[in-house]
């Protein structure tokens, strides 16, 4: 949606590139925190995250 790099989510995030990886190749937990700065990124861009009244969940890019 954005067309970001992981070094790009990496500097708006406040991690390292390795933290970003470990995260999208699923092969550390994560912990809480590094989770809420990566929202939070993502969110500053205007991704909105969402669950619809069926449960379903999912993200929309606002203002794109």
């Amino acid at each position: 949606l954005l067309g970001w790099s992981q070094r790009d989510l990496a500097d708006k995030a406040l991690l390292s590139e390795t933290a970003v990886l470990k995260l999208e190749t699923e092969r550390a937990d994560s912990r809480t925190s590094t989770l809420m700065k990566v929202r939070g990124a993502l969110e500053a861009a205007g991704i909105e995250f969402i669950t619809r009244a069926d449960g379903a969940k999912g993200v929309v890019c606002k203002g794109r």
